[in-house]
């Protein structure tokens, strides 16, 4: 018999973060990125319960071997560039949690992959900037975990694979990049953005097998290098993919910033 006292299982999720601090920031910006605000609100009401702990995986860390935040108490990177100054003032109290970092690190060693914990690397935008929309009280304890340099995604669908164990303790896996992230087509992105979301959407309308054969052939799909001239906003997407059980990925949320297109996915 199940114990009432045993985790919920929390499901993955990829997620897009934004643009760089916009969402607390005022006017034409912030507008902007409105609707990819409010579905980032959302988050939390969509979970069965409150998550114990959130690992994220974040676009903007790579690594020579896979990394997760140990410190007890991260500072923020501010990473971003040309905001207003009131943007690098930000702050994200969340706690970190050290025991899951190494918790997270053993299960990739285990499954044959190194890794390591950095007790001293901080929380870079693709961290805090979502958390503070989808968690503002700051009251899920958080590690983030860096891409592998090499940034293959068949590999990082197997980190996610090992880290499956996490969901079951009652930890959030979130994959936070963007799928779109041609920063020089932006305002021009509608129609690669639209050809590689109805790919993605195929890609991950399947078993874990399915989806990880489709997703280590992303760069061939309709849109995927116009839409990914580099794909480091893309990969955790792949981390997310990889923790998921064999269920089809459900679409969360479809948007547009201008004409571009973006979507979330969560994974069961």
């Amino acid at each position: 018999m199940t114990s009432s006292l045993a985790p919920t299982r929390m499901p993955a999720m990829y997620l897009p973060h934004g643009g760089g601090p916009s969402f607390f920031m005022q006017g034409e910006r912030k507008a902007r990125y409105q609707a990819t605000e409010d579905f980032l609100r959302s988050i939390r009401e969509r979970l069965p319960e409150t998550p114990k702990a959130i690992l994220i995986v974040t676009a903007h860390w790579e690594t020579a071997v896979p990394s997760f935040t140990g410190g007890a108490h991260p500072e923020l990177i501010y990473d971003y560039y040309g905001f207003p100054p009131e943007t690098y003032a930000l702050q994200y109290p969340a706690s970190g949690q050290p025991k899951l970092a190494a918790q997270a690190a053993d299960l990739l060693q285990q499954a044959g992959f190194p890794a390591l914990v950095d007790a001293d690397y901080g929380w870079d935008h693709g961290v805090f900037v979502p958390l503070k929309v989808m968690f503002p009280q700051a009251d899920v304890p958080v590690v983030a975990m860096s891409l592998h340099h090499s940034l293959d995604p068949a590999l990082h669908c197997h980190l996610g694979q090992a880290l499956q164990a996490l969901r079951e303790d009652g930890v959030l896996v979130v994959g936070s990049g963007m799928s779109f992230h041609n920063l020089r087509q932006f305002s021009e992105g509608g129609p690669a953005s639209l050809a590689f979301h109805n790919w993605l959407d195929v890609a991950l309308d399947g078993d874990w097998q399915h989806r990880t054969q489709h997703l280590s052939q992303w760069a061939n799909a309709p849109g995927g290098r116009a839409s990914h001239p580099r794909e480091e906003h893309l990969i955790p997407l792949m981390v997310a993919s990889g923790a998921g059980s064999d269920a089809p990925a459900q679409k969360m949320w479809s948007g547009r910033v201008g004409p571009t297109h973006l979507a979330g996915w969560m994974f069961a």
